[in-house]
């Protein structure tokens, strides 16, 4: 009679390389979930170190997958980063969801970025989100106020702060963005990783009389030179903005060509961006 004889010891030793790759697996996105959270609040290594009275060295091998963090020290960790070990380990077990279905719109004051995002959203059955609201509401004031208050550097962190709370929370919308996030280094980069992005271009007369008809005439008051401002704005600014994935000149299609163009490439563009697309007319 033939009898087999269990591999005790292969068997074992399969089972350890298993363990061993979920665990390495699970400390590889705790690091990531770490990572992505002191980004998001604009800290350093060394500022996070110094917050959790945590070693920058452990700091990197943690976001790096290679930290065999304790309870004690997570939960150190965590409070400096403004949440709860529980959240970081949520994050670090769950898949990371798409961000991509959200449509980012860049363009100076005036470009059309709520009208347009607002009809276009509505079209694509998404929620229309504006995200100087976000800011305010992150930040517990009114943008007049914070500006006043606290100064630009507070109003670009909480940016930063509220867009990647947004993108990691929502699979789809039309985001209506600042005309200035391009010249914020860091947040527009999150954008651009996480959202479709598209300039929404226009003439600067169109712009100045868009927001005009607003009833906001503070672009013009006392301000003889003020064409000749925005278009010098746009030249300044002309190349951060032609990084979007997509351009529509509004100018040329008017709003509802536009905000159909909007549709179009919304549901065009995939996650892997293969070239840009300029829509005139």
């Amino acid at each position: 009679m033939h009898v087999t004889l269990p591999k005790t010891r292969d068997t074992a030793t399969k089972g350890l390389g298993v363990r061993e790759e979920r665990r390495a697996s699970f400390l590889g996105r705790l690091g990531a979930a770490v990572r992505a959270r002191r980004s998001a609040r604009g800290l350093t290594l060394k500022a996070l170190a110094a917050l959790s009275r945590v070693s920058v060295r452990f700091l990197l091998q943690l976001e790096a997958g290679e930290g065999n963090v304790s309870v004690g020290r997570l939960l150190e960790i965590a409070e400096a980063l403004g949440t709860k070990p529980a959240d970081l380990l949520t994050s670090a077990d769950a898949p990371a969801r798409p961000s991509l279905g959200v449509i980012a719109l860049v363009g100076l004051r005036g470009a059309g970025k709520s009208t347009l995002g607002a009809i276009a959203a509505k079209e694509l059955g998404v929620p229309f989100v504006e995200l100087d609201a976000l800011v305010a509401k992150h930040a517990g004031m009114s943008l007049p106020v914070i500006f006043e208050v606290h100064g630009e550097a507070y109003f670009r962190r909480a940016e930063r702060e509220a867009l990647a709370k947004f993108l990691d929370e929502t699979e789809r919308a039309v985001l209506a963005t600042s005309g200035s996030i391009v010249t914020h280094k860091e947040a527009f980069a999150l954008l651009r990783r996480k959202t479709k992005t598209i300039w929404l271009r226009a003439d600067p007369a169109d712009h100045l009389q868009r927001v005009v008809a607003q009833g906001d005439l503070r672009p013009i008051q006392g301000r003889p030179a003020a064409m000749r401002e925005l278009g010098s704005l746009l030249r300044t600014r002309h190349h951060l903005y032609a990084q979007a994935d997509a351009t529509i000149e509004t100018s040329t299609l008017g709003p509802e060509r536009s905000a159909a163009r909007i549709v179009a490439i919304a549901q065009k563009i995939g996650p892997n961006r293969t070239g840009r697309t300029t829509i005139r007319g």
